[in-house]
């Protein structure tokens, strides 16, 4: 398999800047970035006139399901729908069946995603109310972070009891990443609907149920832990307008409290529930447009730091159930790259901006080893984008397992010509190399 190649007369995107130049992908690393050079003996030549060439997507917010719920998806399935979507490393949720609370279990994840993954992996510990110990004993570089969530969850997952709360953010040897929801208002809230319509709940009802304010209180709730005890704190998922205003805008670097948006919040808004129903149904919910006008500005600034997916794939009859019954969360991997390529071709987003997001900001965040960037002797994480190719979303070209995606029927301006990963190329435009496997992430700590 070929881990050497010579890119040519591409648009570089990288570090806040665009230029053109060539770059030599030499034993899985890139090896030279400059102008006009000559291809050596057993390179293979892409002439990527016209195209951009981005450093992988680093998705830090994944659900791929292995173990324990792999009828819906799995780290096979999901890393070549990752391939697909130019996304060459993904950071995946401890929620799994058996949950990630405990080393043996996060190292069985790495020993299976070895075995199958496309793309580069790494997985979080996970925090329950009774597995702090195992917290407090992690190895900082055995994961990402450490996922608390601080609103209704799965299991034993949820973090309710203030005591261990406060251990965590005060022990925690890695950052911290948080789900937060306040539960106590959103239980609330659901009484009242199923008052109203019994079993029978819209799907417009969603993001009224899991309501701004229990995402503002619980926000509030883990900036406070998180100053208190100086940790460093990531916040996932941003939904509200009104959670903005307690992040800071500008660059990452000097930030210990940070936050993240998905691709499906600078998508969608709460009209689109009229015709997706529960499709679109994701905890945090989708909300209004204001508010998703508001999240891409937030982006924009600096004040949202990362962009992600929290891709979370459910089968097409899971999702055709009334409303307590269908499950929250959406595929969202193949296709986040072009998704959030839009907002740039709207003029919302500078394309230096959408990739610090993407890449750069989760690499920095969570002190990913030599990836994220386009630099002399980093690992060949690459994607070249075609923005000029429109793409059309087909089911039938679905790569997770769930066999559908939210953004079915929807044009892109853009296209995944190439996705790279450790110098291989893993996807070609319209085919995964099944051959190439990822690597463990390495952080830098």
């Amino acid at each position: 398999m070929s881990t050497d190649w010579l890119i040519k007369n591409a648009e570089l995107v990288n570090e806040g800047r665009r230029f053109h130049a060539d770059l030599r992908v030499s034993q899985g690393r890139i090896e030279t970035i400059a102008g006009d050079l000559d291809a050596h003996p057993g390179e293979q030549v892409i002439d990527a006139s016209g195209l951009w060439l981005l450093p992988g997507m680093i998705d830090d917010q994944v659900h791929f399901r292995e173990p324990g719920l792999t009828h819906k998806a799995d780290i096979a399935s999901e890393s070549r729908a990752c391939a697909a979507g130019g996304i060459t490393s993904f950071m995946e949720m401890p929620n799994t069946k058996p949950p990630a609370l405990d080393r043996d279990t996060l190292e069985a994840k790495y020993a299976r995603a070895a075995e199958v993954s496309a793309v580069n992996y790494a997985f979080y510990m996970g925090a329950s109310n009774d597995n702090l110990e195992a917290i407090r004993s992690l190895d900082p570089l055995a994961a990402p972070g450490i996922k608390v969530f601080m609103g209704a969850s799965t299991g034993n997952m949820l973090v309710d009891n203030p005591e261990v709360l406060n251990g965590i953010f005060r022990d925690a040897p890695t950052p911290i990443i948080t789900h937060c929801e306040d539960t106590p208002m959103i239980d609330a809230l659901h009484a009242k609907a199923r008052e109203k319509y019994g079993d029978d709940i819209p799907a417009r009802e969603h993001p009224l149920i899991r309501s701004r304010e229990a995402c503002i209180k619980s926000t509030r709730l883990a900036i406070s832990l998180a100053q208190k005890h100086g940790t460093r704190l990531h916040v996932l998922h941003i939904s509200t307008a009104d959670e903005l205003a307690l992040f800071q805008p500008g660059p990452l670097k000097g930030k210990k409290i940070t936050a993240e948006t998905c691709v499906h919040f600078l998508h969608f808004d709460d009209r689109d529930y009229e015709q997706l129903g529960f499709l679109i149904k994701c905890n945090p919910a989708i909300k209004t447009a204001a508010d998703r006008e508001a999240i891409i500005r937030a982006l924009a600034d600096g004040r949202i730091d990362v962009l992600a997916t929290d891709h979370a794939p459910h089968l097409l009859e899971e999702k055709a159930q009334l409303y307590d019954k269908a499950p929250s969360g959406l595929p969202l991997v193949q296709f986040a790259l072009q998704a959030a390529l839009q907002r740039v071709f709207e003029g919302k987003l500078t394309l230096e901006r959408m990739v610090e997001a993407v890449t750069h900001a989760p690499a920095a965040l969570f002190d990913v080893k030599e990836r994220g960037y386009l630099r002399e002797g980093y690992a060949a994480d690459l994607v070249l984008v075609d923005p000029k190719k429109p793409h059309t979303v087909r089911r039938e070209e679905v790569l997770s397992k769930c066999g559908w995606s939210p953004f079915e029927g929807v044009t892109f301006d853009s296209s995944i010509v190439a996705t790279f990963v450790n110098g291989a190329r893993v996807w070609d435009g319209t085919s995964i190399n099944d051959a190439v496997r990822g690597q463990r992430l390495a952080f830098d700590r």
